[in-house]
């Protein structure tokens, strides 16, 4: 009696099923990556239950033959590759020929498909990867995949999917990341009836197709990155160091129109931002890489999220190059010299005078400044950052008494402090550090919450996910005197904010702070949110206030991820 025996087609499409199919998101993703290998120009995506329940895909590709659609549900048989050569060119979503009988393995599974010009569709239709029941149907000029009751004979499997927002959120994640490799196609997802999210085809504007998927805030925030080198492109978006997020989620990398995650990738673009972003925040990216498919192997990963390259470190250095390129030549950076009064110019020069004329020690509280090398991180000697010895108090006064020289670049205060050396502060920063320490201080002291309501309303639209996470959050964010309510119809309105984010636009802080683990955390991103809209201060007269301000924050609160404050170089380092 043998031991070692073929296992049956049905069990065979099973185990490949718990590589390929791990939960909804991964058949939205197979079943509209096939959409977009067969030419559609619409792909539209439709759940119920988070996609548990039902998904259905429609697209208006060049659809199947009866033929080619029975050939679909074999194991390993696709349209897409041809010998072992075409293994080491793909270009294609899709080349395994796994998806289709994996799916219909685990689900009821029905397919509806015409080809272009034909008077007669063909309708199939499989549950738990039984014989297939064929018929005729009505010519759909393209292909409808429907999937209902996922994982309903495999209870085991069913068990681990997580609660129907979270699903839907993996789902949308699906749609949205293939709709940034192909703006050529339009999406739309929908969920139990209701449209989640929506983009036409867009070819010509890829920042609208970014702006679409990353949020209209931001939109305002997203340079263009272009970086060409001999056989391989990189171009993309990335957001200003003002607008990051909590996680990596806005971080996106795409290989030949593929979303990848890749450890290296992702490495690159964090240390293109590492002297911009303040500690525990993430840049939000989107990055499309274009190389000869021959020097990136896609077939090392079951749901092909992975690949290697042929040669890694030339690909993240182009990708870190372009994106550091982009944020040098950055709006925020540039100053311009032109329209700088004339009685600040003269202030430089006086400063650099007194500068060369004197030479004092640094305050004892500040680290010393060294000499930068290729090798050595920056390093962020200030007020606000998580060592102890930096972010204890300055000494008294020490902020009011710092001479204001002007502005650099539009965007930092240059101060010259008592010691002679040159002060740099960040005006975010400054506004940050002391609206926390003032919503800390009335948190600490139970008047944050009690505060009474104001003029002030917002009414907000957002996705249902956002929807039921803010409003979910509502008890948490009362406690730092955020009040909302349902407004029906897809909207939530903001009733109450603390009054130091009463003139900041509510859309771009309530979903984060709502999503926040705590009141500490909520407080932070507050702060932060506040801290946005500080370079509007400029005048003499209002920056010696906010110093002043500064002075009175309490030192033994310490900032949760604060940003640096403040900069101090001495004369000695400067001259030499």
């Amino acid at each position: 009696m043998p031991r070692v025996r073929r296992l049956p087609p049905d069990l065979v499409n099973q185990i490949a099923a718990g590589e390929v199919v791990e939960r909804p998101a991964s058949v939205v993703k197979e079943l509209a990556e096939n959409s977009v290998d067969a030419g559609a120009t619409r792909v539209t995506v439709r759940l119920r239950a988070g996609g548990c329940a039902s998904i259905t895909v429609i697209d208006d590709g060049h659809g199947m033959s009866r033929e080619d659609a029975l050939t679909s549900l074999e194991r390993h048989a696709t349209s897409k590759l041809v010998d072992k050569e075409g293994l080491f060119h793909i270009l294609t979503k899709g080349f395994r020929g796994e998806a289709l009988p994996a799916i219909a393995s685990v689900s009821r599974f029905s397919l509806v498909t015409s080809e272009p010009g034909a008077l007669e569709g063909t309708q199939l239709s499989v549950e738990g990867g039984g014989e297939p029941v064929v018929g005729a149907a009505a010519a759909v000029g393209g292909t409808r995949i429907e999937v209902d009751d996922l994982f309903f004979n495999v209870p085991a499997r069913r068990k681990f999917l997580k609660r129907e927002a979270t699903e839907l959120l993996h789902c949308e994640d699906a749609v949205t990341r293939l709709a940034l490799a192909h703006p050529e196609v339009g999406f739309t997802l929908e969920h139990e009836g209701k449209e989640v999210w929506s983009s036409p085809p867009s070819a010509t504007e890829p920042l609208q197709r970014a702006a679409a998927v990353l949020g209209s805030e931001a939109a305002p925030h997203l340079l263009a990155i272009d970086e060409r080198r001999l056989g391989l492109t990189v171009t993309g978006f990335v957001a200003a160091p003002e607008f990051t997020l909590a996680n990596a989620r806005g971080l996106m990398t795409f290989v030949n129109h593929r979303y990848v995650r890749d450890r290296g990738l992702t490495a690159a673009v964090q240390r293109a931002y590492q002297d911009s972003l303040p500690p525990g925040r993430q840049p939000v990216a989107v990055v499309f890489i274009e190389l000869d498919p021959r020097a990136v192997d896609v077939n090392v990963h079951p749901q092909k999220l992975e690949v290697r390259f042929a040669d890694p470190r030339f690909v993240q250095e182009a990708v870190g190059a372009a994106i550091s390129r982009a944020l040098r030549a950055a709006p925020w950076r540039q100053g311009d010299d032109s329209a700088e009064p004339k009685e600040v110019q003269a202030q430089y020069a006086q400063a650099i005078e007194r500068f060369l004329a004197r030479a004092q020690p640094a305050p004892a509280f500040l680290e010393p400044v060294t000499p930068l090398s290729l090798e050595q991180p920056l390093s962020r000697s200030s007020f606000g950052t998580a060592r102890v010895t930096l972010d204890s108090a300055p000494p008294r006064r020490y902020f009011s008494g710092l001479s204001f020289l002007g502005t650099l670049a539009k965007r930092f205060w240059l101060m010259e402090s008592s010691a002679g050396s040159l002060v740099i502060l960040d005006p975010r920063a400054v506004e940050e550090r002391i609206v926390w320490s003032a919503l800390a201080s009335r948190f600490q002291a139970g008047t944050l919450a009690t505060a009474p309501r104001t003029l002030f309303s917002a009414r907000l639209e957002l996705g249902p996910t956002e929807r039921q996470r803010v409003l979910e959050a509502a008890a948490g964010l009362a406690e730092v005197g955020v009040e909302v309510e349902d407004f029906g119809q897809g909207s939530v309105q903001v009733l109450k904010a603390p009054a130091e984010l009463e003139g900041v636009d509510a859309a771009g802080w309530l979903f984060e702070v709502a999503s926040a683990a705590d009141a500490s955390a909520r407080i932070a991103v507050l702060a932060r949110r506040a801290g946005v809209v500080a370079s509007a201060v400029v005048s003499h007269e209002q920056v010696r206030a906010r110093l002043a301000a500064l002075d009175d924050v309490e030192p033994q609160i310490h900032a949760r991820g604060s940003r640096v404050i403040v900069r101090d170089l001495p004369l000695l380092e400067l001259e030499r």
